[in-house]
C-alpha cells in the first residue's frame, strides 16, 4: 500500500505529493532521523582570491586604458603655431643624441626652428648590436624626428638633406638632397640667426689598408643590417656541399676590432646567437664558429673598473671568445686580417668577416668649418667650445656645438651628448629672453622719449638683461656605465656618494634592460623593444637571409 501510494504520488502535483509524503512520514520508522546540514561558512581563501581577482581586473583595465590614451596622444599631434617672422631662426644640424635631446627640451615658441639632417630619424645606438644579430627589429630603435617636432608648440621644419657648407660670416647653411628620388630643387642655402652644430662623427679607420673595402662598421643602422646579411652569407657558404674544413673554419671566424662597449656587446650578442639559435638550425657548423676580439690597448673596457674588466674577460673565456689585447690591425684583406701582437710579429689570420668598432673621426663638414678659424680652432679632435657650448672664434657668438663633433674633456658618448642637448635648451631659453629685452630697450630708444619714467624703465630692463645674461656653465653628471657581455649577463659601473658600485651578472642584465627601456624616447619604442625581446625569447632569432 505504501508502494502504491508513492507511485501514485509521482502523478500528483508537487504540493499534493509533498502532503502525501508528510502523512506517510508520521508512520513509525526504524531508521534514525537525518542530521541537519552545517551552516554555510565562506572560505577566507576564496574571499581573498575574489578580491585579488577584482583588483587585478581593475588594474589591467586601468593600465590598458592609460596605455591606449598615451599611445593615441602620441599618434595624434595637435595644431601648432606657425612660424613667426618676428622670431629669430634657429637651425639645428643633425638628428643624433644631442640634437634630439635638445628638441625634446626646447621651447619652440622662442624661435623659428629648422632641423637639417641626412636622416629623418633618431637612432638609439646602444642597441645597435642587438639589431645586428636579429634580437631586435631595426624599426624598434628608430624614432622619427617628426614624432618629436609635431608635438612642439610651434611648428618645426624638418628637412632631410646633407649640409655641405656652413658660412659663419654670412650666417648661412648650404645643403643638398642626396636621396635616390629628387625634385626639381635639390640644393639650396638658408640663413640662420642661431646655429646648433650637432652632426656627430664618422668611423675612424686610422688609414689602415682595406678597412673601408672589407670591414663592416657598427655606427649606423645600415651597418648593422649589412653585418647581419654578411654573417648569414658566411653561414650559408660554409654549408655549401664539398666545402673543406679549413675553408669552413675561415668562413665562420668572426673578428671584432675594438674593445670598447660596442665591440664587447657585439661579441656577446654573436655568442648568444650561436648558443640559442645556430646550434639548433646549423648543428653541423656550430662547432666551427669562432669569435675573436682585437684591442690595441692593454685591456678591454678601459672606462670600467679593474674588477669588471676581469669579470668580462673571465666570462668571455668561459664562452670561448678569444681576446687579443695589445694587438693592432695592420691590414684587412678580403679573406683575412693581418695582426701585429705585443711581440711585434705580424701574422695573417683567415676570417670570414671583420667588424670594425674602433673609434670616431671628424666629418668633412666639420673639418671645413674648423679650417675657417685656423688661429682658434686648433684641436684636431673636434670643434673647440666654451663652457656654454659656444663655438670658439665666432665673433657673433651664435654658433653652438655639441656631441661627438666637439673636443671637450668628456668622452664622446651618448650620455654626454644627451646632457649637452638638455643644457643647451636652457641656454637658448635664456638667449631668447636676452633678445626680447634688447629689442624692448631698442624700441624705447627709438621712440626718443625723455624723462624720469623712461630712465627708470631702461634701468629696470638693464637689470633684467644682466640677470638673464648670467648663464651657468655646462657640467656633466656621470650616471654610470653599462655593457652587455652575453649569456644574459651585463656589467655596471655606477657612481654613488660613497664610491662606485661595480656589479655584474644576471641581475645586472635585468637592470641593463630596464635602463635602456627607460632611456628610449617614446612609449612606442619601449613597447616595440620589449615585444622584440619577448618574441626572441619565445621563438628565437630569424635565420633567413633577405
Amino acid at each position: 500500500m505504501v508502494g502504491r501510494s508513492l507511485s501514485h504520488s509521482r502523478l500528483l502535483p508537487r504540493s499534493q505529493a509533498n502532503l502525501v509524503r508528510s502523512i506517510h512520514s508520521t508512520e513509525p520508522s526504524s531508521s534514525p532521523p537525518l542530521p541537519s546540514p552545517p551552516p554555510y561558512v565562506r572560505s577566507k581563501w576564496r574571499g581573498f582570491l575574489q578580491v585579488v581577482g577584482r583588483v587585478t581586473l581593475v588594474s589591467v583595465l586601468a593600465a590598458g586604458g592609460a596605455f591606449y590614451y598615451v599611445a593615441h596622444k602620441d599618434r595624434t599631434p595637435g595644431v601648432q603655431l606657425p612660424h613667426d617672422p618676428e622670431k629669430k631662426t634657429l637651425v639645428i644640424l643633425g638628428s643624433g643624441w644631442g640634437a634630439t635631446s635638445l628638441l625634446n627640451k626646447l621651447d619652440t615658441t622662442d624661435y623659428n626652428v629648422v632641423v637639417i639632417s641626412p636622416k629623418n630619424y633618431f637612432l638609439f645606438t646602444p642597441l645597435l648590436p642587438s639589431v645586428a644579430v636579429g634580437t631586435l627589429s631595426p624599426r624598434s630603435i628608430l624614432q622619427p624626428t617628426r614624432y618629436v617636432t609635431r608635438h612642439k608648440a610651434r611648428s618645426v621644419a624638418v628637412i632631410e638633406a646633407s649640409a655641405t657648407e656652413v658660412d659663419p660670416e654670412n650666417q648661412t647653411v648650404t645643403f643638398e638632397d642626396d636621396s635616390e628620388v629628387q625634385g626639381l630643387v635639390s640644393h639650396t642655402t638658408i640663413k640662420y640667426d642661431y646655429l646648433v652644430y650637432a652632426v656627430g662623427a664618422e668611423t675612424q679607420t686610422f688609414n689602415i689598408p682595406g678597412v673601408r673595402e672589407h670591414a663592416c662598421f657598427m655606427k649606423e643602422l645600415e651597418d648593422a643590417e649589412r653585418m647581419q646579411r654578411r654573417f648569414m652569407d658566411c653561414l650559408e657558404s660554409a654549408a655549401f656541399p664539398g666545402q673543406s674544413d679549413p675553408e669552413v673554419d675561415r668562413l665562420l671566424h668572426v673578428v671584432v676590432v675594438g674593445g670598447g662597449p660596442t665591440g664587447i656587446e657585439l661579441s656577446g650578442e654573436i655568442h648568444d646567437f650561436l648558443e640559442e639559435d645556430l646550434r639548433s638550425w646549423y648543428p653541423e657548423l656550430s662547432q666551427h664558429i669562432k669569435i675573436t676580439l682585437v684591442e690595441a690597448l692593454p685591456s678591454v673596457l678601459p672606462m670600467f673598473s679593474k674588477k669588471l674588466i676581469d669579470y668580462t674577460e673571465s666570462t668571455f673565456k668561459e664562452a670561448k671568445i678569444d681576446i687579443l689585447t695589445k694587438t693592432m690591425v695592420k691590414e684587412i684583406k678580403e679573406k683575412s686580417v693581418v695582426l701585429q701582437g705585443p711581440d711585434g710579429v705580424k701574422r695573417e689570420v683567415p676570417c670570414g668577416m671583420v667588424i670594425w668598432a674602433a673609434g670616431n673621426t671628424l666629418r668633412k663638414l666639420t673639418k671645413d668649418l674648423i679650417a675657417k678659424f685656423p688661429n682658434v680652432q686648433t684641436n684636431r679632435r673636434g670643434l673647440a667650445v666654451d663652457d656654454h657650448l659656444r663655438m670658439s672664434g665666432v665673433s657673433a657668438g651664435n654658433i653652438f656645438a655639441l656631441g661627438d663633433c666637439t673636443a671637450t674633456s668628456y668622452a664622446p658618448t651618448a650620455q654626454v651628448a644627451s646632457q649637452q642637448g638638455s643644457y643647451l635648451a636652457r641656454v637658448l631659453r635664456q638667449v631668447a629672453k636676452q633678445d626680447a629685452i634688447k629689442a624692448e630697450i631698442k624700441a624705447l630708444e627709438a621712440e626718443g622719449l625723455e624723462g624720469i619714467e623712461l630712465d627708470v624703465r631702461k634701468k629696470s630692463l638693464a637689470k633684467q638683461l644682466d640677470k638673464v645674461s648670467k648663464l651657468k656653465p655646462f657640467q656633466y653628471s656621470h650616471q654610470g656605465s653599462l655593457a652587455y657581455i652575453g649569456n644574459e649577463k651585463a656589467i655596471a659601473d655606477l657612481p654613488f656618494s660613497s664610491g662606485n658600485l661595480a656589479t655584474g651578472g644576471v641581475a645586472t642584465f635585468l637592470f641593463w634592460r630596464s635602463a635602456y627601456l627607460s632611456n628610449l624616447f617614446s612609449l612606442r619604442n619601449r613597447t616595440l623593444v620589449a615585444s622584440d625581446w619577448l618574441k626572441t625569447k619565445i621563438f628565437g632569432r630569424d635565420v633567413s637571409r633577405d
